[in-house]
């Protein structure tokens, strides 16, 4: 156990003023009460800087402080290919997705499907995302969660399963999307302020382990002592090739991972979706893509250097937990509270969109009478307690014995992502598609998937998603060729789209795209 009483009380100071900062951002209007566009969607009322900060602090949890920190123990550096790129997908997902969501005025991403085509597609996608963000994304922050509390302060699994549980719940189940978003910005600066620090004293600590002093020189000890760690582009020899399919992970089947998740998940397009304006929408989106360079730094380098100074780790996902040992008490407490930030932001946002999904999409459309304001808000808060207890319950049967819980996510989202883009494209860009034909590339998807991942096993799963994500297109465009379809009576006309974006949004899309060229030139 690393932890003493001065750690103690900084975890409980920070959670006593996560809790308060939030119940006072939550306060309603005497004589008011909330309704579904408050609870919901912040009054579409964020402003930038709390957008980019909640986007990042919904991304940015124990399956990527822990999880992918294991991968750079593991890998190294490549697994920043997953941080680094999705700051292009962000660019795309302003300039190209935002004009069009913010135009329609939707809640949500299955009702814009329903605005689309109807609602069979809409409660298709709508179970389809309340499963993978219940039993894949909740479990596996809550279980990497727990892992960290576990390692550090010897508290059991359950206690720290309950605690992240009821902690996430407490400052958003009343306050919704607006208490979430607000709070992420002090979320977002533990966040980072824990992982550089975390990445500085290790540096440190290698520096004097090799007889020397400082950051500058611990890197370039890391760098001597493992090279391999440092190649962006995996050769084909390489045993996390599979992982990380070398060139592949530039030109292939990630893009197709990061365009569904960055443009057409709910729990992230929702805080762009309760913006002020749309201009205001993409400041939030670039800032979010420029603090996406820092999370190298941040997630990956504690896990490189965790390879140098504990070698002989029993689970990679205890790379992180171990580092954050060499802290002195008083930081470690602080460097815990960040992450702690880390997971409940994530948590928080997972359940209020799994809240708002059933909530607009499931129960209103199933409901045979009008549904009250005041009913939505109070099942929105409901659904969302039920899907972390159901998560609680799960999280050690399903994580319990995964070697790599974020390569376990990666790999079977990737049964879904390659459909979800195609549905979403199409309906964005293609206005003779049909009902029928999403439907048909949605199931070629999920089919496609599982027979690949049971014939081809050792086929990485960036390739089959590339795969899938082709043949998924082609059905769907073969199933039109046959109706003979028309232009859709419901179909996007892009003409009436403004995609023009502000000088300084194009100034920073030209410096964020030149600032990845440089790193991967130099670590090629």
């Amino acid at each position: 156990m690393y932890f003493n009483n001065l750690d103690f009380l900084i975890v409980i100071t920070y959670c006593i003023l996560l809790i308060s900062i939030a119940l006072f951002i939550s306060r309603t209007p005497e004589g008011t009460k909330k309704n579904s566009e408050d609870y919901f969607l912040a009054s579409r009322s964020l402003p930038w800087w709390a957008i980019g900060a909640s986007l990042i602090a919904a991304n940015i949890s124990a399956e990527q402080i822990i999880g992918m920190s294991g991968q750079g123990f593991v890998v190294g550096m490549a697994i920043a290919t997953y941080e680094l790129t999705a700051a292009v997908a962000l660019i795309v997902m302003a300039k190209y997705f935002l004009p069009i969501f913010l135009k329609k005025q939707i809640y949500t991403m299955p009702q814009f499907l329903e605005y689309r085509f109807d609602k069979r597609v809409s409660l298709v996608l709508a179970f389809f995302w309340l499963g993978v963000y219940i039993f894949i994304n909740l479990t596996s922050v809550l279980w990497l969660g727990s892992l960290a509390i576990n390692s550090l302060t010897g508290f059991d699994l359950t206690f720290g399963l309950v605690f992240l549980a009821l902690l996430s719940l407490s400052y958003s189940l009343w306050g919704g999307l607006k208490a979430v978003a607000l709070t992420d910005i002090l979320q977002v600066v533990l966040l980072i302020f824990g992982g550089l620090t975390v990445s500085i004293l290790a540096l440190n600590e290698i520096a004097s382990m090799h007889n020397g002093s400082g950051v500058i020189y611990g890197a370039v000890k890391v760098f001597e002592l493992l090279p391999e760690k440092f190649d962006m582009i995996l050769s084909i020899e390489n045993p996390s090739y599979r992982d990380l399919p070398g060139v592949w992970v530039l030109i292939g089947g990630l893009w197709i991972a990061h365009f569904a998740y960055w443009g057409f998940n709910q729990y992230i397009t929702q805080r762009a979706l309760a913006a002020k304006s749309l201009p205001e929408a993409q400041k939030g989106v670039m800032f979010a893509a420029y603090l996406k360079l820092l999370m190298p730094f941040v997630v990956v380098l504690p896990g490189i250097c965790a390879a140098v100074i504990f070698p002989s780790l029993e689970r990679s996902d205890q790379a992180y937990p171990m580092m954050m040992s060499l802290l002195p008490n008083g930081l470690l407490g602080l460097t815990f509270a960040a992450l702690i930030a880390a997971i409940v932001s994530s948590l928080a946002s997972m359940t209020n969109s799994i809240s708002t999904i059933f909530t607009i999409d499931v129960y209103r459309n199933l409901s045979s009478k009008e549904v009250s304001e005041a009913s939505l808000v109070k099942i929105g808060r409901n659904v969302a307690w039920i899907s972390v207890l159901i998560a609680v319950i799960c999280a050690k049967p399903l994580l319990g014995s995964m070697e790599s819980a974020f390569q376990y996510i990666q790999n079977f989202t990737g049964f879904f992502t390659p459909g979800i883009l195609v549905i979403f494209l199409i309906a964005l860009f293609w206005n003779r598609a049909t009902t029928l034909s999403v439907l048909i590339a949605a199931i070629t998807s999920l089919v496609l998937s599982f027979l690949i991942f049971l014939l081809a096993p050792d086929l990485p799963f960036i390739h089959r998603m590339a795969i899938v994500f082709l043949f998924s297109g082609l059905m769907c465009f073969i199933t039109v060729q046959f109706q003979r379809a028309k232009i859709h009576n419901n179909a996007i006309f892009l003409n009436d789209i403004n995609f023009a974006t502000s000088k300084s949004f194009n100034v920073n899309t030209i410096v964020i795209i030149g600032l990845l060229a440089i790193f991967y030139l130099l670590l090629w």
